[in-house]
């Protein structure tokens, strides 16, 4: 090739190259932020629903949230591996110990559903009865007037913060029978329950879908099932709140999140996902 037909080439080079230069710096970097959340499968809905929403008016943050249970994500939070931990119960006094930066913030209430197979006649129970199931004390559905047959116990694992609800106001801290079947979430407690006839589990009130929610019988008589006006007052026995958990004062980003879902629009998420605005 000759040197006359080598230079027009060079100079289409390099007006092409100095076109990419010149694109390439008009192009905006979005410099991505993460929040990462972890922690309890009853807050999971909420946090899940809410990060959604977060992000279309953030495009800039990437929030990332996941299960596996109050404990391991109030022990995350603690060792500082997530930014927020979810909880459905408050710290015990042994990670208050171990972390005592820790704080709760109550951003939702939910009231603990008994739930049985939509196909089993039971439709109330009282607590004592509840506690007399759990501990093994009754172990057929006749002993609560329902059909013979054997109760298939359903529970959550430790790592729950809805097992540890449980334990302290049905249980009265007496053991759980060892005949009992542990989920690892709400969502897998529901799903046994709704495909087995003769199970009985427990889960939060945003996980009835598919299932009979069992009536809770007070000692005056009355009856109640969680619902907005019975958790907001208390009258429901298995009332409690929900929590996010920060290592200290919330700031920068988590902080953000935690207004968000403490503001009518994330409160409105919070009723949406079935459970009890604050």
């Amino acid at each position: 090739m000759s040197q006359m037909s080598i230079a027009p080439a060079l100079r289409v080079l390099g007006v092409i190259l100095l076109i990419s230069m010149v694109c390439a710096s008009t192009v905006p970097v979005i410099a991505e932020e993460t929040l990462s959340i972890s922690g309890s499968t009853t807050v999971l809905p909420i946090a899940s629903a809410a990060a959604e929403a977060f992000m279309d008016t953030h495009p800039d943050v990437d929030v990332q949230v996941s299960g596996g249970g109050s404990g391991a994500g109030i022990k995350a939070i603690g060792e500082g591996v997530v930014s927020l931990a979810m909880a459905s119960r408050g710290l015990k006094d042994e990670e208050t110990a171990a972390y005592p930066e820790l704080q709760t913030i109550a951003v939702a209430k939910d009231g603990i559903a008994v739930i049985v197979n939509p196909e089993n006649p039971v439709s109330a129970l009282t607590l004592s009865e509840l506690k007399d199931i759990y501990t093994g004390t009754f172990t057929g559905w006749s002993d609560v007037g329902g059909d013979t047959g054997k109760i298939e116990i359903v529970g959550r694992d430790s790592a729950s913060g809805t097992r540890e609800f449980f334990f302290e106001k049905v249980l009265e801290k007496e053991d759980f029978t060892k005949f009992m079947l542990e989920k690892n979430s709400n969502g897998a407690v529901q799903q046994y329950v709704s495909q087995t006839p003769a199970a009985i589990g427990y889960v939060g009130m945003g996980f009835e879908d598919g299932v009979k929610v069992i009536e809770l019988k007070g000692t005056d008589g009355k009856t109640q099932k969680p619902s907005i006006e019975s958790v907001k007052s208390g009258a429901y026995p298995l009332s409690r709140e929900l929590y996010f958990v920060t290592a200290g004062e919330p700031e920068g980003l988590a902080k953000e999140f935690i207004d968000f879902v403490m503001s009518s629009e994330g409160q409105k998420i919070v009723e949406e996902q079935g459970f009890v605005s604050l």
